[in-house]
């Protein structure tokens, strides 16, 4: 057995444990401890768990979902990040570059203390980037799913989004989100955000891929900003303020091959130490 002390951080209530590598020494979190740790029954309870590393002045994340499974990418996770790494490791609020498998992410604290604004990659169409198995990129494609017939887009923001415009009650969206994660077409599965435009604003829901339904999603947040906007939805070079059940962001959607720049709260919940077992 070994302990694993950790801190709990949340993101409009997408909740995470953060895992400082340094304290684990010797061990190493794999996929099924990571599981573990985030059942709501049997362990602390999280969407998902994100392992922070620190190397020559360089910070990483690797992140874990509920279900073990290793995304590339978080958007409410790496608002936590930068916050954990600014109250708990004295980092510079305007000067984090947090890596993840996505790539580099710049962050910075916003002036409240209770809000980070990241710069998120910038969102590509192109099917090779989800990956997609179609010749040709899905912007407002039609798709017939299960007897309905839907009107979708598909982007990558540094992992997979498949972006749903159709006026859908719940349980339709119940339905659909577990359907369409592991659709064939997607060859790594897709995170689904079921989006209503409101103004110049979005309502969001997202089933993300590995956890199910949310409080919040930020890269869901900003694909569903870069879809309504590639789609002439909602118009370029201003903020967008996405609804989620949790709460709101803001994502803002520059000139087409710019990166998005996504501001949200992020608030450490608490501190603790859990007991795993040793591998077998």
């Amino acid at each position: 057995m070994w302990q694993v002390p950790f801190s709990k951080y949340e993101g409009l209530g997408n909740d995470f444990i953060l895992v400082d590598a340094a304290a684990l020494g010797t061990n190493a979190l794999d996929s099924a401890q990571a599981k573990l740790l985030c059942d709501r029954h049997r362990g602390v309870g999280a969407d998902g768990v994100l392992v922070v590393s620190e190397a020559s002045g360089t910070a990483s994340m690797h992140i874990y979902n509920a279900d073990g499974s290793e995304p590339e990418m978080c958007g409410n996770g790496l608002r936590c990040v930068a916050l954990y790494l600014q109250q708990k490791k004295n980092a510079s609020p305007n000067e984090l570059v947090v890596n993840t498998p996505a790539g580099p992410h710049a962050c910075r604290i916003l002036g409240d203390g209770m809000s980070v604004e990241v710069e998120m990659r910038a969102p590509s169409f192109d099917p090779t980037t989800l990956p997609l198995a179609s010749s040709l990129p899905w912007l407002d494609a039609k798709l017939s799913i299960d007897g309905l017939e839907l009107t979708a887009t598909a982007l990558s923001v540094g992992n997979p989004h498949l972006v749903v415009f159709d006026a859908l009650t719940s349980s339709q969206q119940q339905k659909l989100g577990p359907r369409l994660e592991v659709d064939p077409r997607f060859t790594r599965g897709v995170n689904v955000g079921f989006a209503t435009i409101e103004g110049e604003g979005i309502s969001l829901r997202v089933w993300e891929r590995g956890v199910g339904f949310t409080e919040a999603c930020g890269t869901g947040a900003c694909a569903a900003a870069a879809a309504a906007v590639q789609t002439g939805r909602l118009l370029r070079e201003r903020a967008i303020v996405v609804s989620l059940p949790g709460g709101d962001v803001s994502v803002f959607v520059g000139k087409e091959g710019a990166p998005l720049r996504m501001a949200g709260p992020a608030r450490h919940v608490f501190d603790g130490v859990t007991t795993l077992a040793d591998r077998a």
